[in-house]
C-alpha cells in the first residue's frame, strides 16, 4: 500500500461521486475532513494512495482509511441526543478533556454532528450517520430556527433584547438578527428565550457577554423541525424515517 496514485483524467469513471463526498456518506467524516485526509496520504483506492481528492468512485472500487477498508453507505439516519454539560463536541482533545463520543451509546455506528455545542452548552444535538446530511442540515439557507434557554447573571433590559433583532456586530464580528425575550426575572437572574438561525461559534455567549449579561447556562430547545422535549440528558433518540424525509428536499438521497 505504498504506491502512490494520481489517476489520469481520462481513468475517472464516467458515472460515481467525488471520493471526499463517498466518505461523508458513510459517516467517516465531513468533506473537508476527507479532503485533509486524502492530502496526508491515509486513504487509498483499490490499494493505491491517493494524493488528491478530485477522484471519482462508484461502488465497484475499494475504499481504505489507514489502511481499513471502509463499509459501504447504509441507509441515511438521524439521531437525537442532549447532549450533557462539560463534553466537547470532537472526536479527541489533545488536553484529553471528555468528549460525547466517549459517552455515546455503544449500539451507535459511526456517527457526526449536525453543528455543535461549546463544552459547558447543553441541550438537542443531532447525530447522523451521514455526513452530507450533516452539511445540509447546517446550511444557514435552510432557514432552519436553533432556539435556546438562556440564563444569565443579570437584570435585563427588555428594550436592549429587542434591538438584536436588526443583528449586531462584536469585536468586528457581525452576527444577524437574534430574537430575544424575557422569560422570567429571578433576583440577579434571569431566563431568556432566544432563536437565530446561523449560528456563529459561541455566538450567544459573546453577543450577552457584551451586552454586560455573562451566561450561567445555555440550553438547546429546538433545530429546526426538532425538538429536545423531554429527553433526560444524555439520552438518544432516533428520528423516526418520516420524519427525516419531510425534513429534506424530495430530491435529497436517504439511501
Amino acid at each position: 500500500m505504498n504506491k502512490r496514485a494520481n489517476p489520469p483524467k481520462d481513468s475517472t469513471p464516467e458515472k460515481g461521486e467525488r471520493i471526499a463526498k463517498v466518505m461523508a456518506r458513510a459517516g467517516l467524516c465531513s468533506r473537508r475532513e476527507a479532503e485533509r485526509w486524502i492530502e496526508g496520504g491515509r486513504v487509498a483506492v483499490d490499494g493505491n494512495i491517493l494524493e488528491s481528492p478530485a477522484f471519482t468512485v462508484t461502488s465497484a472500487n475499494s475504499i481504505a482509511v489507514d489502511g481499513k477498508v471502509i463499509a459501504g453507505r447504509t441507509e441515511t439516519k438521524l439521531w437525537r441526543y442532549h447532549k450533557p454539560p462539560g463534553l466537547l463536541v470532537s472526536n479527541n482533545d489533545p488536553e484529553g478533556r471528555p468528549t460525547i463520543f466517549e459517552r455515546l451509546p455503544q449500539y451507535l455506528p459511526r456517527v457526526v454532528t449536525v453543528g455543535r455545542l461549546d463544552m459547558n452548552s447543553e441541550g438537542l444535538l443531532l447525530l447522523t450517520n451521514d455526513g452530507e446530511l450533516a452539511r445540509f442540515m447546517e446550511r444557514p439557507d435552510t432557514g432552519w430556527v436553533r432556539q435556546y434557554r438562556v440564563r444569565v447573571n443579570s437584570r435585563v433590559n427588555e428594550k436592549s433584547l429587542e434591538k438584536l433583532a436588526k443583528g449586531i456586530t462584536v469585536s468586528g464580528i457581525r452576527y444577524g438578527s437574534i430574537k430575544a425575550s424575557l422569560d422570567r426575572q429571578q433576583g440577579a437572574n434571569a431566563w431568556l428565550n432566544m432563536s437565530l438561525t446561523e449560528g456563529k461559534n459561541r455566538e450567544i455567549r459573546k453577543v450577552l457577554e457584551h451586552m454586560d449579561m455573562p451566561v450561567s447556562r445555555l440550553i438547546r430547545v429546538t433545530y429546526g423541525p426538532f425538538q429536545l422535549g423531554k429527553m433526560e440528558r444524555g439520552q438518544v433518540e432516533e428520528t423516526g424515517r418520516r420524519m427525516l424525509k419531510d425534513s429534506v428536499p424530495k430530491d435529497f438521497d436517504l439511501g
